[in-house]
């Protein structure tokens, strides 16, 4: 009997302790700073340097907001199989040649056995002239992780060149600066990626391609390749179009490769949804059941 207990309890104090490593180790920089700047991106690996229009591209790339026509609002909810939830919104306003975009993040894990809550802002200015578009985004994080609070300002920069709406090449450093303390840092990530519409947009009929390479650094892995497809059928503003992408990593990860998506599309609104399974699945020993991305876009 107290053979049984001393072992539950050190099972116990063990994942409590492995947990709370992690979440030092990594905390917005691994959770926040890593995931996609929108539900389409999600859909599509995780893709977002060449995704512009949207103001989600503030998240992955400050420049992608330079082509949207006057107004963008974008929401996200996600939620993962161990209890930690994630919410984001963004912001972006076109002003002739200038574009200002917002952005907000929040990580909380009420769900896991240690609580842990994650803050991510940031604010980016763009201009645009012809076809090409630069931009830079100022970021501050905070995380805290029981009575413990560390945070640090950090900056993106980003290019954008888009050719009407059949192609669009788009590249950002991310994390520049980004001292979080302890020898902490937010990892910084190079993005370079081209999208190329195969049909014409304002039509009825929709297929996308999107390819992207990240570089981390930091010792956060080597390059890898993300590829994502999107197709759908819309007419007179309404319709339906579906997602896939494939992300390859060369770090361990429990998320598997292949990710997947669709959008509902009702004129200026956008209602988004976008899947990624655990590699592990639900009997591998892992978190299993995969994670639910739900977001809303509205470009009025």
């Amino acid at each position: 009997m107290l053979y049984g207990v001393s072992r539950r309890l050190f099972v116990t104090v063990s994942c409590n302790a492995v947990l709370v490593v992690s979440l030092q180790a990594q905390g917005v920089a691994g959770t926040l700073a890593g995931l996609p700047g929108s539900v389409r991106a999600a859909g599509l690996g995780g893709a977002g340097a060449a995704l512009v229009g949207d103001a989600g591209a503030v998240f992955s790339n400050p420049a992608g907001i330079a082509t949207i026509r006057h107004l963008s609002v974008e929401g996200a909810y996600q939620r993962f199989p161990g209890g930690t939830a994630v919410g984001s919104g963004a912001l972006a306003l076109r002003a002739g040649r200038l574009s200002w975009g917002f952005g907000a993040a929040a990580l909380d894990t009420s769900g896991a056995l240690v609580r842990a809550t994650d803050l991510l802002g940031l604010s980016s200015l763009v201009f645009r002239a012809s076809f090409i578009a630069l931009g830079t985004s100022v970021k501050y994080v905070r995380e805290t992780l029981g009575a413990t609070t560390a945070d640090a300002w950090a900056g993106d920069v980003g290019v954008a060149i888009a050719i009407f709406d059949l192609m669009a090449f788009g590249a950002s450093v991310q994390n520049l600066g980004g001292d979080l303390g302890g020898g902490v840092r937010l990892p910084r990530r190079s993005r370079a990626g081209l999208t190329l519409n195969y049909v014409d947009p304002q039509g009825a009929y929709r297929l996308l391609t999107t390819l992207e390479g990240q570089w981390p650094s930091g010792g956060a892995g080597a390059a890898f390749l993300i590829a994502g497809v999107e197709g759908g059928v819309v007419v007179h503003g309404t319709g339906i179009v579906a997602r896939v992408g494939y992300a390859g990593h060369s770090t361990s990860t429990d998320a598997a490769p292949f990710s997947y998506g669709a959008g509902v599309e009702l004129g200026r609104l956008h209602l988004d949804y976008a899947y990624r399974a655990s590699e592990t699945g639900t009997g591998g020993g892992g978190s299993g059941g995969g994670t639910h991305r739900f977001g809303l876009r509205w470009t009025p």
